[in-house]
């Protein structure tokens, strides 16, 4: 299996630090608002990551992370009055409540920032006692990057570049650097603001120390796997890095692996342009299940433009995934011979597996493990009718599942409601028929498909499906 490791930019062969076992960290959102589709692809991506491991025989261990105390969460508790930890819990609970429907596995472990706060303190007092850290006067305490040799090497940016940079760009309350590129790892508080006793100040944990801590609690000194999207490389992934490793004395993380941004139209994702979208505003209009299938439609590490017309081709490519099931489904019920019958042959569909797989195994290429799921769909259109045997439709039944459960895709297709003024309109139809009205018949046939309806009349009764 080879992984692209944002470290080295290049693929490489996956080795685990223990075999059969990987240790796997995903940053996770901040919790103040409902999620937005730019939070979903990381969450998606990376949960079909773990199904993929744990479809090969691997143990996963899967950690993501709930950062509960936050600019962001203090600002949205100050304009509703409220403590900031009951926006926290709200949104916690929300987001939980997108990822269900996004069909994301619950994590091994969901560590919230505001429980790990005596594990922040306590890897800080180490980095201070090392050299790596200091504090100002005011109690801020910084991580000193040029203790750290290897600043830099996720991101390859250079240190001397970034320290120019940073100068150009000094941040007001900042006088008690030594260096500009220096981080904040402790920060004192302010006003109306939640806060911790330490050694250093009354004040809250800096966003990158939380990450450092909670992998290395619930995983370990050294990590499989560490993820996130793109945008995270830099500064946040590559502090974790200095802390990490300056505390802890050995490589962080062996593979780095980050997805691409998530454009709308061909535009960045942003309120002001009024092209934002949460999950909860896309499911208003789609299954979600269509959602994550579009996520997957595009190789995790290539840009991604949400669109109408891309969603709608999604749900045309998901539901023939679903209708090609549902068939199968429905000949098991029919077909009257058991074993293979002559001139089936499961060899087809096992090569269509090893596509599948050969897909994955290159760097967990989604877009062609459908590709290859699309493949067995056509097969088994082409090669099932009621005179197949069971063995034969229970063999491409269950194979197009497995390859969809490993994408999170569920294939059970949901039942749909009619509204009463449909349904009446299909009794009215069927009643007709039964008085030999055919003309009234066809006449409400052809009102149901003005609205989407396509009836289909078969031995078991009629049955419907909306275009």
């Amino acid at each position: 299996m080879k992984v692209f490791n944002t470290l080295s930019r290049q693929k490489e062969e996956f080795v685990p630090i223990e075999p059969s076992k990987v240790k796997m960290y995903v940053c996770g959102p901040t919790v103040y608002n409902y999620i937005h589709i730019g939070n979903a692809r990381p969450m998606i991506v990376f949960d079909t990551v773990r199904r993929y491991f744990e479809y090969k025989g691997y143990e996963v261990n899967f950690v993501s992370n709930f950062t509960d105390v936050d600019d962001k969460i203090i600002k949205k508790a100050i304009e509703e009055g409220v403590d900031a930890d009951v926006i926290s819990k709200r949104y916690i609970e929300e987001c939980k409540k997108d990822m269900e429907a996004l069909n994301v596995k619950p994590a091994t472990r969901n560590p919230l920032a505001t429980e790990e706060i005596c594990g922040m303190i306590d890897m800080i007092k180490e980095l201070v006692d090392s050299g790596h850290a200091y504090a100002a006067k005011d109690g801020t305490v910084y991580f000193r990057t040029k203790a750290f040799e290897g600043y830099g090497k996720l991101s390859h940016k250079n240190l001397e570049d970034l320290q120019s940079g940073f100068r150009e760009i000094k941040v007001t309350g900042e006088d008690g650097k030594e260096d500009p590129s220096d981080f904040v790892l402790w920060k004192p508080k302010k006003e109306g603001e939640p806060y911790w006793e330490s050694p250093w100040c009354e004040g809250r944990p800096g966003w990158h120390i939380e990450c450092s801590v909670m992998s290395k609690k619930y995983l370990g000194d050294q990590i499989d796997i560490h993820a996130g999207g793109e945008d995270l490389i830099f500064p946040h992934h590559e502090n974790e890095i200095a802390q990490s490793e300056a505390a802890n004395g050995k490589e962080f993380a062996k593979y780095w692996m980050h997805n691409a941004f998530l454009n709308i139209d061909n535009k960045k994702m942003s309120k002001s342009l009024g092209n934002f979208f949460t999950v909860r505003d896309i499911g208003e209009k789609y299954d979600l299940r269509i959602l994550r299938f579009f996520m997957l439609s595009a190789h995790y590490r290539s840009p991604l433009n949400f669109s109408a017309e891309l969603m709608e081709a999604s749900k045309n490519g998901l539901d023939r995934i679903l209708t090609a099931v549902d068939k199968l489904k429905d000949l098991q019920a029919k077909v009257k011979t058991q074993t293979l019958r002559e001139g089936e042959d499961k060899k087809p569909v096992e090569e269509l597996v090893v596509k599948f797989e050969t897909a994955m195994d290159d760097d967990f290429n989604t877009a062609d493990a459908i590709s290859a799921i699309f493949e067995l769909v056509k097969l088994s259109n082409s090669t099932t009718d009621e005179n197949s045997s069971a063995e034969y439709v229970s063999f491409l039944k269950e194979t197009i599942e497995m390859l969809c459960d490993v994408l999170g895709i569920i294939t059970e297709k949901k039942e749909e409601i009619l509204d009463d003024e449909i349904e009446a309109m299909i009794e009215a139809r069927q009643q007709a028929r039964k008085d030999k009205n055919f003309g009234l018949a066809d006449e409400i046939r052809g009102k149901l498909l003005d609205q989407g309806i396509v009836l289909e009349d078969t031995r078991e009764g009629v049955k419907w499906k909306r275009i």
